[in-house]
Formats: structure tokens, sequence, C-alpha cells
């Protein structure tokens, strides 16, 4: 009823055999992926030192570039400086939607240091975001 397959699968699915493309294991995608998350944060940390320097920024960012380096390997992050007019609730509601997916790609692979440095950054974004309250007098 049905004719025999005649022609070489172009899938490689048999053991043993080598594919014309390497492949990476689940861990090694997950470093990659939460190496380009921890750079998008370390640019937009780096944006917001530029436009409010702060000890707190500068020690994140250092922080940052470490783990970025550590996920590829040694190879440091590039960095810039950059300066204009950007918005800066923009830049931290933009950092605390980066340190947030990093934060879930570290707690999917385990990896504690980079989990608590997202974390921590999610917090700092969170607190430069709030805004003082101001008490009304009554009357």
């Amino acid at each position: 009823m049905y004719e025999p397959i005649r022609t070489k699968s172009v899938h490689s699915t048999m053991a043993g055999t080598t594919s014309d493309f390497p492949h990476r294991s689940r861990e090694e995608e997950l470093d990659i992926q939460l190496a380009g998350h921890l750079a998008a944060l370390l640019t937009v940390t780096d944006a917001l030192r530029s436009l409010e320097p702060s000890t707190d920024l500068d020690a994140a960012a250092e922080r940052l570039a470490e783990q970025v380096a550590r996920l590829r390997g040694g190879t440091t992050p590039v960095r810039t400086s950059t300066t204009g007019d950007s918005k800066l609730a923009a830049l931290h509601r933009r950092a605390h939607a980066l340190a947030g997916r990093a934060l879930v790609v570290a707690a999917s692979r385990a990896d504690t240091a980079a989990a608590i440095l997202a974390a921590e950054r999610m917090d700092a974004h969170v607190a430069a975001q709030a805004e003082p309250q101001e008490l009304s007098g009554v009357g």
C-alpha cells in the first residue's frame, strides 16, 4: 500500500550521526539569554548613571559587568556612556523590566548570584520610581 522511503532522511535522528550545525545544551542557551538580559540592564544602568550619578548605580554597574563577563566566559561587555534627554522614569521602568526578565532566567537555571543581583536591581528601580508623598493640610 505504501511505498518505502528510498532517500536518506534530511533529519539526523539516528544515534551516532553528526549534524552539520552545533547544538547547545539548555544550560548554554540559558547562559546566553541571561547574559543578554544582564547586558541590556547594564546599558540602561549606564544611561541612568550619566543622567543621575550615584554610588549605588556605580556599584550595580560593576556587579552587572562582572556577571555578564562570567556568563560570557570572561569576555567583558561593551560599555557606552550615553548622554541625552532621556526621561529618568522611563529608564527606571525599562531597567526594572529587564531585571525582571533576568530574574526569571536566573531562577530557571538556578543561578543564585545572578538572581540576587536581578532582584536587588528590581527593588532599587522601584524605589527610584516612587515619588515622595506630600501631606496635604486639612482645612
